[in-house]
């Protein structure tokens, strides 16, 4: 492995463990411009390529994780449905460092605080390499969707407003 000059986070920590690979990529986060399109115009990437990290509290089965394309809405009702609820609330984003031990704009689905019941929409199963959080704002991970699926045991599932 090269020498590599970004800070570990849990996330990467957590893949290396698994010997994982993957590819860091950093780009200026701005709290104006938090959103995940601001990341495929940052590195140059294709919406369907760059993925944002969900969490929601389900009526069953408590909190929630959820993978989609940045660019997508959260289906709520087929997220209740793929999670086993009969309804899913996102949280506040206030609640979100205690909850993941990450910001907004830096939350990745690898190294929460919990394991939480995890689902990856259906559009990355196909893809060769997508990219998440790094768990830090500004660091995205390219990574193997198989490989982020079997560290983090997520479900592939349909989960945005568009299927």
């Amino acid at each position: 492995m090269s020498k590599e000059k970004h800070k570990k986070t849990n996330a990467l920590r957590i893949l290396d463990t698994h010997h994982v690979p993957y590819t860091i990529n950093e780009y200026e986060w701005s709290e104006e411009r938090g959103q995940g399109i601001h990341v495929v115009e940052e590195l140059g990437l294709q919406e369907h390529e760059v993925f944002k990290t969900l969490v929601g509290k389900g009526d069953k089965t408590g909190h929630v994780v959820f993978c989609i394309p940045v660019a997508k809405e959260l289906d709520m009702k087929q997220a209740a449905r793929v999670s086993g609820n009969k309804s899913v609330q996102l949280i506040a984003v206030k609640e979100l460092l205690g909850l993941t031990g990450y910001l907004r704009g830096g939350c990745s689905p690898v190294g929460m605080k919990k394991q939480f019941p995890t689902y990856f929409d259906a559009t990355m199963e196909p893809q060769d390499a997508v990219y998440v959080s790094a768990g830090l704002r500004g660091m995205q991970m390219r990574v193997s969707p198989q490989d982020l699926q079997s560290v983090v045991n997520a479900q592939f599932a349909p989960l945005t407003m568009d299927h």
